[in-house]
């Protein structure tokens, strides 16, 4: 295996979405070369026509780094490492040999294999997570673990901040290991939980479960109800106080507030959730009361189903 340069570590980096724009950065930042950038293709995002770039493209636009969506241009390159992080896609064998490949994975493994590591840990209310940075393997995230470190996880944290202090920690584990050498990985021990990709039926609230778990699906992002057959998207919501408690699961109810204004409360099947800021169709986010005055919401009435 070809060992560190004296100039640094010249790299094949993988990578697409937001996350996995700060360790390229960082790559560069520390005075290593990557030589190629391996994305996924533009495609069309949001309500945009055309498709656009990754977060990851444009970024290695700016770092004036080559890029390109054919992983098999990796083999060809002369590089002594190659660095996966949220890729996306499958990466063959022929691709992996020519060199050491590592992947940081936003998990204590091998708890939460997958493709949502962070959403799984927050909607089974796991208190703690961790980084690993570990040998790609050829099943899905199980290779050897060169380093790993553990963090809590904040009783009102979302996915994306989670996600991003995830990355800051993983960034470190990476840059010490470039700098300090990757020693021996060790294997993975402990049960096996799977991280399926979270489906956006999984994010509809169902006002019967406890209001301690309908608050984990607004924290994951993409939670959603229906009022009057129409979507509404839950941005951000609280657990309301004892009093503020309207009766059976989905009952709406304006509740005033001791400062003034008023806060919008759903009745879960324990406890209840304010409502801090929603989406409706074809509308922009707004706060959760300016949305009830709007929609003229009668006394009595629940979210659908």
């Amino acid at each position: 295996m070809t060992a560190r340069s004296a100039s640094g570590w010249r790299v094949v980096y993988f990578g697409t979405p937001e996350v996995a724009v700060a360790p390229l950065q960082a790559l560069c930042g520390a005075g290593h070369d990557v030589a190629l950038v391996v994305t996924r293709p533009p495609k069309r995002r949001g309500r945009r026509k055309a498709p656009t770039p990754s977060p990851v493209e444009d970024a290695a636009a700016v770092l004036g780094l080559k890029v390109t969506y054919d992983a098999k241009d990796a083999i060809a390159v002369e590089a002594n490492l190659g660095v996966v992080v949220a890729y996306g896609e499958y990466i063959g064998d022929d691709v992996l040999e020519p060199r050491r490949t590592v992947n940081l994975h936003f998990s204590q493994l091998p708890r939460w294999r997958g493709a949502a590591p962070v959403e799984r840990a927050i909607l089974a209310g796991d208190t703690e997570t961790g980084v690993c940075l570990i040998d790609i393997a050829s099943e899905i995230d199980t290779g050897a673990v060169y380093r790993r470190t553990s963090t809590g996880i904040a009783e009102h944290e979302t996915a994306d901040e989670l996600r991003a202090r995830l990355c800051e920690l993983g960034i470190g584990l990476l840059l010490d290991a470039l700098a300090a050498g990757f020693g021996e990985p060790v294997p993975q021990t402990g049960e096996m939980t799977w991280a399926h990709k979270v489906d956006p039926g999984e994010l509809r609230i169902d006002w019967s479960a406890p209001a301690e778990h309908v608050l984990r699906l607004v924290r994951v992002g993409g939670a959603w109800t229906t009022f009057r057959g129409r979507r509404l998207k839950v941005l951000d919501a609280r657990l309301a106080t004892a009093s503020d408690r309207p009766g059976l699961p989905a009952a709406i109810s304006l509740e005033p507030r001791s400062s003034g204004g008023a806060t919008l409360v759903v009745a879960a099947g324990s406890g209840a959730v304010e409502l801090v800021t929603v989406r409706s169709e074809g509308r922009p986010a707004a706060p959760a009361r300016d949305w009830a005055n709007g929609a003229r919401i009668a006394g009595g009435e629940r979210f659908d189903g």
